[in-house]
């Protein structure tokens, strides 16, 4: 029972790994800084480790998806990230091929059921 737990475990992180870019992406129309994106996403029900969405956001950053900017006049300095123009772009791409994906995932699960 436990080898299955730990095999599942690793099935779900897999899963959710090819949906991080695509999630976070879509919450960064307007600037966000990293803890309200956790928690944000946490909201909607996607989780992302902290030490996962770190280097994450600055990969986007330097493939030009997002920008940052310091913030230095609150109680503590945060780094708000948000999509360039470019990620826009792309974000809308990426958002297209999940639905596509979404809708050929239905039909074989479907499938399945029959």
């Amino acid at each position: 029972m436990g080898e299955e737990k730990d095999l599942m475990s690793v099935l779900l992180m897999e899963l959710r790994r090819g949906t991080q870019v695509l999630s976070v992406l879509s919450q960064m129309k307007e600037p966000r800084y990293g803890y309200a994106l956790v928690q944000s996403l946490e909201d909607r029900g996607v989780t992302i480790d902290p030490n996962t969405l770190y280097p994450l956001l600055r990969r986007l950053e330097g493939q030009g998806l997002l920008v940052s900017k310091w913030e230095t006049g609150g109680t503590k300095p945060r780094k708000y990230y948000q999509r360039t123009e470019y990620g826009t772009q792309i974000y809308e791409r990426l958002r297209c091929q999940w639905e596509l994906m979404v809708a050929g995932m239905s039909e074989l699960l479907k499938e399945e059921e029959r």
